[in-house]
């Protein structure tokens, strides 16, 4: 068995593994194609009953047949895996009996059923063509149950298949469960067991594992199963095609995506308006404002017609970049063709004149918002609060925390970041601590910005005590100051004759390995007394 020669490894989920491949590389770099030969098919011979056994089985069956559950109820004291199993084989033709008498035995004795008894249900299920059945009782019962022993599931599917003339189908639903239940080392295993025996994953259960891999922010080894889809000769879909455009752009690699893009016709799948959000998205990710522009004009040439996804991720990325003016054409040639803007689009924009301090125009849009009726969240008012704060207005911001109740919205970390910014704007460093402990009180934390604005408002207050009382805070999280902040603090300290404790807060960052890169603290602490006392 040939194998690819990286290997999948994710920090995140721990695992590692090796995906099995019809191809090898040669020197040149080129992928050549040898000879790969599935493993045969294993069979196990399982004895027939005898005795009381067959007695046993031959009622049950009767029983079964009848609907008669009360006799049957009556048997229950009697039951063995043996025998479930043997019954199991004999209802196999009636998938609808076969899992009324799982769940019976499920129900009554559910400590007896075995790896074997899971394998033949899977089957009877799985040729019938009943997927989301077996894939609930796989994810609610059977992986629960054995998930210390994941490869043991495998082969005994694996070793009942011949016995249960079953389908191949068996095996793309436990790989397809795993991978809706994020168990991707197990996905992974069976796919490379599934590929030994010949047996290949549907291209909807291989893309219910690469939504799961991008999902969880793992686009490499989500580009990495994808070619050796490719290598199994597995057709991708347009849905296929798409998650491997989001994961291309999410690394960063956009020529390589329009390449994709470009390819998508010739794989028999036409772009849908999905593929052209996903990589307008990655352009305006990167701050390539004008190729996202074009490739909307793109679109709608293709008469593939902008949404409100498509307005959102443009007038997003002009924000950031500071270009209100071309977000703004944006959000009116939205509304001139007939796209109505939601509460992210208002948010988007309110949020962007924030950042500028212009309070005025998304005071603007707030009004516009509400009088189209759409749904005001904690994150407009987050906007709206940092655009009154950066502007001045921290009487009116406050007054929006107030409005937060009346519209049954709580405060969270972003609102008391911005009412912080907000007071240390004005040099009100007292004012933004006592915000910063009811934040705490709230349950929330501030972020390393939050703390430097508060250290640096204190600092420029000269009041060293209160940069260094916030400093401590900040340690006590294990979050580390810049070398410039902390020279300021200690210079300060010094200067006020408190050698002691900006030496106490030096230690203290040594003991937790929090010192930063490039401070030199006998430069500020030993020497600065001598050079004031000159």
């Amino acid at each position: 068995m040939n194998c690819l020669p990286k290997r999948w490894y994710s920090s995140s989920i721990d695992f590692a593994t090796k995906i099995p491949s019809t191809t090898a590389s040669t020197n040149d770099g080129i992928l050549r194609k040898v000879k790969w030969n599935p493993l045969p098919k294993p069979h196990r011979i399982i004895p027939e009953p005898r005795g009381q056994d067959l007695d046993f089985v031959n009622v049950a069956h009767s029983h079964l047949l009848n609907l008669d559950w009360a006799k049957l109820n009556a048997l229950a004291d009697g039951l063995t895996a043996f025998r479930i199993k043997h019954i199991l084989l004999k209802l196999h033709k009636d998938h609808v009996l076969s899992l009324e008498f799982y769940e019976w035995v499920e129900l009554r004795r559910p400590q007896i059923h075995t790896l074997d008894t899971y394998s033949i249900i899977l089957h009877i299920l799985t040729k019938a063509y009943k997927f989301r059945t077996a894939e609930s009782l796989l994810r609610n019962t059977i992986i629960p149950k054995t998930l210390d022993s994941p490869s043991k599931l495998f082969d005994a599917i694996l070793y009942s298949y011949r016995l249960c003339d079953s389908s191949p189908c068996v095996f793309d639903s436990l790989f397809k469960t795993y991978a809706h239940m994020k168990k991707f080392r197990n996905a992974t295993d069976t796919f490379c067991q599934m590929k030994d025996y010949g047996f290949f994953p549907t291209v909807e259960s291989c893309n219910a594992y690469l939504s799961s891999l991008i999902n969880l922010h793992r686009p490499d080894i989500a580009l990495a199963f994808y070619r050796e889809m490719r290598r199994c000769r597995i057709s991708p879909n347009i849905y296929t095609l798409n998650m491997i455009l989001c994961a291309l752009c999410r690394l960063g690699r956009l020529e390589k995506a329009m390449e994709v893009f470009n390819e998508m016709k010739t794989m028999g799948c036409t772009p849908t308006i999905a593929s052209f959000n996903t990589l307008i998205s990655g352009y305006c990710k990167h701050g390539t404002l004008s190729l996202a522009m074009k490739l909307k004009s793109t679109m709608e040439r293709n008469g593939c017609h902008p949404n409100v996804v498509t307005y959102n991720t443009l007038i997003h990325g002009f924000c950031k970049e500071g270009k209100l003016h071309e977000a703004n054409k944006i959000f009116s040639e939205m509304k001139v063709t007939n796209v109505t803007p939601n509460t992210t689009t208002y948010n988007t924009l309110i949020d962007g004149y924030s950042q500028l301090g212009n309070s005025e125009m998304s005071s603007r849009l707030y009004d516009e918002m509400l009088k189209n009726g759409v749904k005001v969240d904690i994150l407009t008012y987050n906007s709206l609060i940092l655009g009154l704060c950066k502007d001045g207005r921290t009487k009116r911001a406050a007054y929006l925390v107030k409005e937060l109740e009346k519209e049954n919205l709580v405060p969270n970390a972003s609102t008391f970041s911005a009412l912080i910014s907000g007071q240390c704007m004005r040099q009100n460093s007292e004012h933004a601590f006592q915000l910063y402990k009811s934040m705490k009180r709230h349950g929330y934390q501030a972020n390393a910005c939050t703390f430097k604005m508060l250290i640096s408002t204190f600092c420029k207050n000269e009041d060293f005590d209160g940069a260094a009382l916030v400093l401590k805070e900040m340690l006590d999280r294990c979050m580390a100051p810049d070398s410039g902040l902390l020279a300021e603090i200690c210079e300060g300290l010094c200067k006020c004759k408190k050698v002691e404790l900006a030496s106490k807060l030096c230690n203290e960052m040594e003991a937790k390995h929090l010192m930063p890169v490039g401070f030199n603290r006998t430069e500020y602490i030993i020497h600065q007394p001598e050079i004031e006392r000159r």
